[in-house]
């Protein structure tokens, strides 16, 4: 395709890319609404499964587990799904690609979502989580149950005309290097980072979290600040604002890495942590910190209600790092000081044990 006289050189190769997607697209929608032409029976089944990769019902289920279970197993995959959160928000946030119901119209979309559609954060998310706790049993029979909630999350997502079947293998492939990076190189990150004095390592922490966002902010309100939904080509019921959306989410997934980081490696100088005790200790220790993290959402909705644009990504960003902070450092802090817990040195060998699977 040839520029016209005058043309802007970066709208025309970006105008080319759309058209030779649109293809794409167009063929996968086909598919989709096949697919949902066997009728809704499916949708409430797989409404429900599709939440297996949520990265908030993960992550909720993740602080259970670092908080009532082992939390060297719950750090680390925390660490992990959110460190996979901010890729995909960054990744969602360069693409400017459509959900199917947004570039169709005859293709049903059970679930709304305000962000781009590549890559799948959902099937990345059960990827990075469910194989990681698969694979780590080293049991054959978990590890096939992990990769059967993988494959029925990425179903779920293309059935209920969420994502493309472009979207969801994209998803899966980041997934898979990132779960095959941490897995392969997590002991040797994890000495070296408990090697760093602290002035390093809050400076690696503070560029691996805020350079993103401030590149990806320059991004969209520079190179593509003109960018307006194609509605001749999108269709269907697209977002009112897909790329300040995709923006929030990546300014999320770095607030709560950026919170969680920091307050696993303080926990980590201060004696660790462990998971081990009663029941009764352990359900308590549950209940009490997730019970701040409610309380924080229900402050951040009441004092500042929906914000939009920028405003919207820098609440969520410290709405998160404060409740990540508050997950990883401050619940565990409050659990030893009141005896739900102690810290890994006072429950002897097991303690040993979790403190080696530590942050």
């Amino acid at each position: 395709m040839s520029a016209l006289p005058g043309a802007d050189p970066w709208r025309v190769r970006v105008n080319s890319e759309y058209l030779a997607m649109d293809a794409l697209w167009e063929a996968e929608s086909t598919a989709i609404r096949w697919l949902q032409g066997a009728g809704d029976w499916l949708a409430h089944p797989l409404g429900a499964i599709t939440h297996l990769g949520s990265q908030g019902l993960i992550i909720v289920l993740l602080a259970a587990v670092f908080w009532s279970v082992h939390a060297g197993t719950g750090a680390r995959l925390f660490v992990a799904v959110i460190a996979s959160g901010a890729v995909n928000g960054l990744l969602k946030s360069v693409s400017y690609t459509p959900r199917p119901y947004w570039f169709d119209a005859q293709v049903t979309g059970h679930h709304h979502h305000g962000s781009f559609g590549m890559p799948s954060g959902h099937s990345q998310a059960a990827m990075v989580a469910w194989g990681y706790l698969g694979l780590r049993t080293g049991r054959q029979g978990l590890i096939w149950a992990a990769g059967a909630v993988i494959l029925l999350v990425a179903f779920s997502r293309v059935y209920l005309g969420v994502h493309f079947f472009s979207d969801v293998l994209a998803g899966l492939a980041v997934g898979a290097l990132i779960l095959w990076l941490v897995l392969r190189y997590e002991d040797r990150v994890l000495l070296w980072w408990r090697s760093l004095a602290t002035g390093r390592w809050v400076s690696y922490l503070l560029v691996a979290t805020l350079v993103p966002c401030l590149l990806i902010t320059a991004w969209q309100y520079g190179a593509r600040g003109d960018w307006v939904v194609p509605h001749t080509e999108w269709i269907g019921a697209t977002s009112a604002d897909p790329a300040g959306s995709s923006l929030a989410g990546l300014y999320t997934a770095c607030g709560g890495l950026l919170g969680g980081v920091f307050g696993f490696t303080l926990l980590y100088r201060r004696g660790w942590y462990s998971a081990e005790g009663t029941v009764t200790a352990r359900v308590a220790r549950f209940a009490l910190g997730i019970s701040v993290v409610v309380l924080i959402m229900v402050l951040e909705e009441v004092l500042f209600g929906e914000p939009t644009g920028m405003a919207a990504a820098l609440l969520s960003f410290v709405t998160y790092a404060g409740m990540a902070f508050w997950a990883t450092y401050g619940a565990p802090r409050m659990f030893v000081r009141s005896g739900l817990a102690a810290s890994a040195q006072e429950v002897g060998p097991t303690g040993a044990r979790e403190t080696g699977h530590s942050v």
